[in-house]
Order: C-alpha cells, then sequence, then structure tokens
C-alpha cells in the first residue's frame, strides 16, 4: 500500500515529486577570436559590448533568458538540457567582436568568474562550455586550453566537460585530452551554431546516465585552409561536410567534426583539424580521424588563393549585368577582427565612377558630422582609414545626410552564428554626391564596429539590397547567408588589411614549419 502522506503528495504535486533528481549542469563560456595581427588589444570592457553591440556579458539568469530566443550555441544548449532531461546552471557567456590579443588582465577576471560560479553550483554532475577555438591571450596562445585546464583543476578529472567551438576553431592536442568531448559547428557560414549546442547537451545526458563512454582522436592536416574557401556549402568543403554528417548516423560514433581553422592567429595549432569522438572505440576515432584529415589534405591543391583586387572586383561588379552584386570585403572582415574602417573598395567604386552602390564605414567622428548637419544637411568630411595605416586612407565624401537611425535591428532568421538582436549605435545615412534618384550611391556610417551578417542591418535604415548594384560587405563568407538570397553574384575581394586572404602578406612566427599554402 502507497502510504497516505505519498498520496497526498502525488495528488498535490504530481507524479515527478518522487522522479529521481536531474543532473545538474554547470553551463558558460568566455567566446574570443583573436587575430593576432591587430594591434588593437581586447580589454575588459571589449567583452562587456559583445559581439553584437546589445550583448554583452550575461550572468546567471540572464544567460537563460537572454539567449533563449536566440539561434545561438547556448540556445542550443538549454534547448538541449530540457530536451534530454537535464537541469542547467548557468554561470557567465562573455563573447565580444573579434579583435587583437586578450589582455591577461581581462582572462584571468573573466576566467576566474567562470570556476567561482561553477563553484557556487550544488554538486555539478558534469560541465557544457562554449569556447571559440581561436582565443588567444598575451600569456596564452591556446587560451581555451587553459580555460579547460583551470576548470579541471577546480573540478577534478572525473567530471564530464563537454566543449562546443566554432568552426574557425585551432584546436590542439591538450585540449582534446582535457575534454570529455570536443565538436564543433560543421557549418560556415554557421547556421548550425544552435544545433551544435543541442548535439552537446545531448551527448552529455547520455554521459551523465552512463550510456556512452567518450573517446576522441585529433588528427591537423599540415595545411592552411585558406578562408576564401571556408564556405561548407559548395565544393571543394561541401564532401567533406556532408561525410561528417554522415559518420555521425554511425551509433558508436558520438561527434565528428571537422574545423576550418583561423589564419589570423599566429599560434601552433592554427589550421585545420578533425575531432572524431567514440563510444569506447579508439580505433575506429583514430580510422575515421584520419580518414577525414586525408579527404582535406587531398583537396589542397583545390584551395589556392583566387581573389581579384578591389579595382578588378568593381570592375566586375559594374558590368555583370545581373544585379545587385555583393562584394566581400575580405581585407576588413570584421567577424575576422578588421577595422570596419577600410577604404580600398570604397576608393574604386568612386574612382571607376560606379553606380548604385553601397558601403558601410564605421567612423564614430562622421556619425558625429552627420548628426550636427541633422537630415538633410551637408555632409563633407574624411570617412574611413582612421584606425590605423593597414585599411586605407581616407576618403573625402560630399553628399547629404538622407537618414539617422537608431541602429537598432533584429534579424528574425537563422543567419551566421545565430545572432538576432543587433545595435549598431546611432547611424547615419549618407547619398553621396553624384547620385541620382533611381540609383543612388549610400553610405551608412556607424559609431560600431557591427558584422555583417543581416540584411536588416540594411533594411532597418531605409536601404533596400534588392533595389541596389553593388553590396559591399565586410566579411568574407560568413555574410553569404544574409546576401546570398538577394545577390545575383558574390565576389570575395583580396583587399588589403588584417584579414587579408594573401597569408604572404602575414609576418607569422609560431605556426608550424612548412605548412601547406602559406606561400
Amino acid at each position: 500500500m502507497i502510504p497516505l502522506m505519498r498520496i497526498v503528495l502525488l495528488l498535490l504535486f504530481g507524479i515527478t515529486a518522487f522522479a529521481q533528481p536531474r543532473p545538474l549542469i554547470g553551463l558558460g563560456g568566455i567566446v574570443h577570436e583573436t587575430n593576432t595581427f591587430n594591434p588593437k588589444k581586447t580589454t575588459l570592457a571589449d567583452f562587456a559590448t559583445g559581439i553584437g553591440g546589445a550583448d554583452g556579458i550575461l550572468r546567471g539568469k540572464d544567460v537563460i533568458e537572454l539567449s533563449t530566443k536566440a539561434n545561438n550555441t547556448t540556445a542550443g544548449f538549454i534547448y538541449g538540457a530540457a530536451k534530454y532531461g537535464l537541469d542547467l546552471y548557468p554561470t557567465i557567456i562573455a563573447g565580444p567582436q573579434t579583435m587583437g590579443t586578450v589582455l591577461d588582465s581581462a582572462f584571468e577576471t573573466l576566467s576566474a568568474e567562470l570556476i567561482d560560479r561553477l563553484r557556487q553550483a550544488p554538486k555539478l554532475d558534469g560541465i557544457l562550455l562554449f569556447l571559440h577555438g581561436a582565443m588567444v591571450t598575451e600569456s596564452h596562445p591556446h587560451a581555451d586550453a587553459e580555460v579547460v585546464r583551470r576548470v579541471r583543476k577546480a573540478f577534478g578529472d572525473t567530471i564530464p566537460i563537454v566543449v562546443v567551438h566554432d568552426f574557425h576553431a585551432n584546436i590542439s592536442e591538450e585540449i582534446v585530452k582535457l575534454t570529455t568531448v570536443l565538436l564543433t559547428y560543421k557549418e560556415c557560414p554557421h547556421l548550425d551554431a544552435r544545433d551544435a549546442g543541442v548535439h552537446a547537451a545531448r551527448i552529455m545526458a547520455d554521459i551523465v546516465s552512463g550510456k556512452v563512454k567518450p573517446v576522441q582522436a585529433l588528427v591537423k592536416p599540415p595545411m592552411l585552409l585558406n578562408i576564401l574557401y571556408h564556405n561548407t556549402y559548395a565544393p571543394p568543403l561541401l564532401p567533406i561536410t556532408s561525410e561528417s554528417k554522415r559518420l555521425e548516423k554511425n551509433p558508436n560514433i558520438l561527434a565528428a567534426s571537422v574545423a576550418g581553422g583561423y589564419q589570423y592567429a599566429d599560434v601552433p595549432a592554427m589550421g585545420p583539424s578533425v575531432v572524431v569522438v567514440t563510444d569506447n572505440d579508439p580505433a575506429l576515432a583514430r580510422r575515421e580521424a584520419e580518414r577525414l584529415g586525408e579527404m582535406l589534405w587531398g583537396m589542397r591543391s583545390q584551395m589556392l588563393l583566387k581573389a581579384p583586387a578591389p579595382a578588378e572586383a568593381v570592375r566586375l561588379a559594374m558590368t555583370n549585368g545581373e544585379w545587385p552584386v555583393a562584394l566581400m570585403d575580405a581585407g576588413d572582415n570584421i567577424g575576422g577582427g578588421s577595422a570596419g574602417d577600410s577604404t580600398f573598395i570604397l576608393t574604386e567604386l568612386l574612382k571607376q565612377k560606379a553606380s548604385g552602390w553601397v558601403v558601410t564605414i564605421s567612423d564614430p567622428a562622421a556619425v558625429q558630422a552627420a548628426l550636427r548637419a541633422g537630415v538633410g544637411g551637408t555632409f563633407d568630411m574624411p570617412v574611413g582609414g582612421k584606425t590605423d595605416n593597414l585599411h586605407g586612407d581616407s576618403v573625402r565624401i560630399k553628399g547629404r545626410v538622407k537618414g539617422i537611425h537608431d541602429g537598432r535591428f533584429v534579424e528574425p532568421a537563422v543567419r551566421h552564428g545565430g545572432g538576432r538582436y543587433w545595435d549598431m549605435g546611432v547611424s547615419a545615412v549618407i547619398e553621396v554626391e553624384g547620385s541620382t534618384p533611381d540609383m543612388p550611391n549610400l553610405l551608412l556610417l556607424t559609431p560600431k564596429r557591427i558584422i555583417p551578417f543581416s540584411l536588416h542591418q540594411l533594411i532597418s535604415v531605409g536601404i533596400y539590397p534588392e533595389r541596389m548594384k553593388i553590396l559591399v560587405a565586410k566579411g568574407t563568407i560568413a555574410p553569404r547567408a544574409a546576401y546570398e538570397p538577394v545577390a545575383a553574384k558574390i565576389i570575395e575581394v583580396d583587399s588589403g588589411g588584417v584579414t587579408g586572404v594573401n597569408p604572404a602578406r602575414f609576418d607569422y612566427k609560431h605556426i608550424r614549419p612548412n605548412l601547406f599554402g602559406i606561400k
């Protein structure tokens, strides 16, 4: 017979009152892609601004409340935990724009807070971490591994630690040894950021239930996988991406990841990686990792540098015959750590008298000048090329202030990285001298560097991309998810800057010797 008190509890609270407690999983992340060629160091204040200008550092319950509606990795952790019966203990998620080397002081502050918050939890059964995989600090060339090392030291060798990396991770043997499971996004543009979080939560549930015992193997082909070829939705990478997904249909293979690497971090681990995780079958993990690595190596001759310089790219766009044409300003790839104020393509558009173009430039001083002039007022001042001497000279722009906007916009669809809420800061649209009513030349001036992952960046300020002839996006592959639906053609441009696609322009000192594709 069921005791009377238990019957009362069942009636009051349902049968879950006597269910086994759900596993408690710590959740956190320090997410930074570090461009070591960018001279501007990344500070703690930079982390606080967030990637979209609106996120900042999320702590405690805000990690859950402000991430649930997003399409990013944290949202995937949250959904996956609910789906697979895990309770989450959120700590901190910190992720700024890609910039230069992270100051040790910022890293020490954030990593200490992460561990302190994890320690405040009741007994944890596991830890889910979102770490980009290409973070570099003044003292740690593979800072992601250092984060895991510190977490491991604090919580011991037996607690499961499952890490999700970005596709652009530079993966070392050290972090593979420190983690229970390491997996990455499979896609670039990163439309599967949320899926990766769900995948990690599912594996964690299987680990803590005793269903699986993960082992993993790392293979690193001795090559540079140039960012020009990081589009996983087209050859040459598409077959490898498809094969990694096919492998995961094998119940003994828990995860199969192919990371493209991040060529703007001058560190020993720079370059592509393959990580295969199996259920207690190290031979299978090694065999399949080596096979995927051989597939990558076999495609190396298809991944050599092929991209026009700005002058040729503008000429091609003007004569294409179908528009709009999207020019990817690879040398000023904001998502890769550039200034956001390069003028190389803008200079060519003016020089070649192109029409119907739109360029976005991050220039706080120019924004202030536009605000002083007001809507309809005259604009006349140098624009861009102010952050450093690597992204072109300032260009004198004459025109009128067409509009002033608050700079906030929302991306409702799944785009690169899964961000939804964005804030450029108060921004101005300049109609450049020489425009015509049916074919304007437009300059969007923003005070913040905002990665061009959403067409709503333009639409929100009254610019309709499908009506333009030439769209300039400061990125390489990532903006494709937003721009492909409207662009008749996309051209990656070999423009100068700290994210240029030609590795011969970079003075590498710490990468592995004799990597294919560097020279």
